[in-house]
């Protein structure tokens, strides 16, 4: 019995060995390689090979087409024929639209003063502009400052307004939904926050994304399609544009993407003015990061699971331009983007360490990524010395912003989270006086991040065995992708939070 027994769990090729478990797994992973392995990595190394031209196609597209604005571009006021408001004698004031400017807040006490300040400091007449602020903070203290700096502002003839409500339904979209309720007639619509700049090396690698996605993303839109997504800060709106949309909705967690595709479909043209500077706080810890790319990554994947249809069966707008918002707009550059940035420089690129027998062209592997590396960059020439940083830190938070694509895709989990971004505004430098307590006894796993950690260790598992079994020398970008996910993973980048 016990002889049949033995010879049923290993076949006649394991007798030799079966007293040897390494050996053994080295025998099973060569009989389930060849027939197994190294079909389903080929097809996945195709599969992201394919993406990765989907984004190289896309990135010189716009590459090509900001170039050629920049060069022959007609000028907003030509494109559209517009001319800049001037004082008139007889009209006065009343030749300016009513504005209206909404703040939408939630426990920010270290920036409200600052956004409250930069909406009362705007230049225009001062009977046709109306500023909210929607306050959803649930701090007594911080709701009765607020109130109090309203109330300031109000005694120096700003018509501002300090509006609350009962509940955080919606989140900022209900907020905004909510102070629509308040006004009369105004003919346009604003909204914008202010802030912050150099702070620590993150908040450069952020500037870096963040500008080419403004100077390039945005404007190519605006210039071929007139149709971008809308970021929540610095917008100007027709109230028209937004009631026929259909106003806010809290559907997802990116109200002003969802009200932005909802007017184009609408017919209303998008234009992005690149000269007008708004300033804008980078969060610059990386807890507070993480939430906000969650936010920005499972947003975009859920709207178009829920508007997909809607795009395809619109009759108001070109078919080009439909082709546009989905396949441009929406799966290369909030889908495919996040997904074959982890997947192929994380996962399957290294695998094929493992796997020998697949082999991913030197196009793909090297020329590709560098080519879409370079023309990301070109929006931020001053941090040009910063790119191999950028490129370790891309790779790292890519894991973060693939999870939540998949989640909002799949309508799962976490697909309505809503962490409002942690403010610092002056906190540091106020503090930077003022000499620090004794730090409390570290906590474990207070700042460790166990998927980057995981990923980490993968990445330096597959290059030390390319350095005794490889031949591509892989192992130099894995050592330092490694060392990356583990940096970001025990939590040491970003601003670190001085006790108070």
């Amino acid at each position: 019995m016990d002889r049949l027994s033995s010879t049923a769990i290993l076949p006649d090729t394991f007798q030799g060995t079966r007293d040897d478990l390494s050996m053994q797994m080295g025998l099973i992973w060569s009989q389930i390689k060849a027939p197994l392995m190294v079909p389903l990595l080929r097809l996945v190394v195709m599969v992201c090979l394919i993406m990765s031209l989907m984004l190289f196609v896309e990135r010189v597209y716009m590459g090509i087409v900001i170039v050629l604005v920049k060069l022959f571009g007609r000028k907003p006021e030509r494109r559209y024929k517009w001319e800049p408001i001037k004082d008139d004698v007889e009209l006065g004031n009343s030749a300016y639209p009513m504005v209206l400017v909404q703040i939408p807040m939630y426990n920010e006490r270290e920036v409200y003063q600052l956004s409250i300040g930069a909406a009362c400091g705007l230049s225009w007449p001062s009977d046709r502009i109306i500023i909210q602020v929607l306050d959803d903070s649930t701090d007594p203290t911080i709701k009765d400052l607020v109130e109090l700096e309203c109330q300031r502002w109000a005694s120096k003839g700003i018509n501002i307004k300090y509006e609350i409500r009962d509940n955080r339904n919606g989140y900022k979209a209900g907020a905004l939904k909510e102070g629509m309720k308040h006004i009369g007639a105004c003919d346009r619509r604003t909204w914008g926050q202010s802030v912050n700049a150099d702070e620590c090396l993150m908040t450069r690698m952020q500037e870096m994304s963040l500008d080419y996605h403004f100077t390039v993303e945005q404007e190519v839109g605006s210039s071929t399609y007139a149709f971008f997504g809308f970021n929540g800060t610095a917008g100007v709106w027709r109230i028209a544009a937004l009631n026929e949309a259909g106003g806010w909705k809290d559907r997802t967690t990116v109200e002003d993407m969802d009200l932005a595709v909802r007017a184009s479909l609408k017919g209303w043209k998008f234009l992005y003015l690149g000269t007008l500077k708004v300033k804008n706080e980078l969060p610059s810890t990386l807890k507070a990061y993480r939430y906000q790319q969650h936010r920005w990554s499972c947003g975009p994947a859920n709207l178009f699971r829920k508007m997909v249809i809607e795009i395809i069966k619109n009759k108001k707008v070109s078919t080009w331009k439909k082709v546009h918002v989905i396949y441009s707009f929406f799966v290369v550059r909030k889908l495919v983007a996040h997904i074959v940035t982890f997947c192929f420089y994380c996962v399957v690129l290294p695998a094929t360490v493992l796997v020998p027998e697949v082999e991913v062209p030197k196009w793909g592997a090297v020329y590709i990524p560098s080519i879409i590396t370079l023309l990301n960059a070109v929006g931020t020439p001053r941090s040009l010395h910063l790119l191999v940083f950028w490129i370790l830190f891309e790779n790292v938070m890519s894991l973060h912003r693939t999870k939540a694509t998949f989640i909002g895709l799949l309508e799962a989990g976490r697909v309505n989270e809503w962490i409002v971004t942690e403010k610092l505004g002056d906190a540091l430098k106020a503090k930077a006086g003022v000499k620090a307590p004794r730090k409390p006894r570290f906590r474990f796993g207070e700042r460790l991040h166990v998927l980057e950690l995981l990923v980490g260790a993968y990445l330096f598992f597959c290059g030390c065995y390319d350095v005794v079994f490889g031949k591509n020398h892989y192992f130099i970008y894995l050592y330092a992708q490694a060392i990356a996910f583990f940096i970001m993973g025990f939590g040491y980048v970003g601003t670190i939070i001085p006790n108070s």
